[in-house]
This record gives C-alpha cells, sequence and structure tokens, in this order.
C-alpha cells in the first residue's frame, strides 16, 4: 500500500510542478502531493508496525535503519519540490516590486 501511495505522491508532486510552469493553479495539486506524502509515511509506519507484532526482529533490524533514512530524505525533497512553485512565486512578486 505504501508503494501506491508514495507513486501517487511523485505523480502529484509532478503534477504540481507542471501545473505552476504552466501558469495554472497549482495549490490542488501541491496540498494532494504533501498530503499523499504523508499517507505514505503513515502506511509504512503501519507496515513496521506489522512486523513488531509479529515479533520479526530480523526484519526490522534490516530494513528499518536504512529505510528511515530513505524516508527522511523522500520527505524532504517531496515538501522542497511541493513548496518550490510558492517560494518562487513569492520571489518574482518581490522582484516585479
Amino acid at each position: 500500500m505504501w508503494v501506491i501511495l508514495g507513486v501517487i505522491a511523485i505523480v502529484a508532486t509532478f503534477i504540481n510542478l507542471y501545473m505552476y510552469s504552466a501558469g495554472k493553479d497549482y495549490k490542488l495539486a501541491m496540498a494532494m502531493g504533501l498530503s499523499f506524502t504523508a499517507l505514505t509515511l503513515c502506511a509504512d509506519y503501519s507496515y513496521v508496525s506489522q512486523w513488531v507484532g509479529a515479533e520479526d526482529w530480523a526484519a526490522l533490524a534490516d530494513v528499518v535503519p536504512g529505510m528511515a533514512r530513505a524516508l527522511w530524505f523522500l520527505t524532504i525533497v517531496s515538501i522542497l519540490l511541493n513548496i518550490a512553485p510558492i517560494l518562487l512565486e513569492r520571489k518574482g512578486k518581490r522582484v516585479k516590486a
């Protein structure tokens, strides 16, 4: 499930960036990208909690350290990419003023 939500988050982020570059209203796509990023993190956390419930300590020891770094990195990238249009829009307004 987390993979599907992650792919949707990536697609929504690219739609956000495309809509901004096309000059269209991008805010809904931005909200969708950030929302699906959050849902991806929640789904992944649920997946890990199933391993804890099954007491699969080997799986946790193998996967969680690398996955934690990847999730931090991907979440930060998602946030930056999704808010980039707002920052660029503000910068453009400041230059014109």
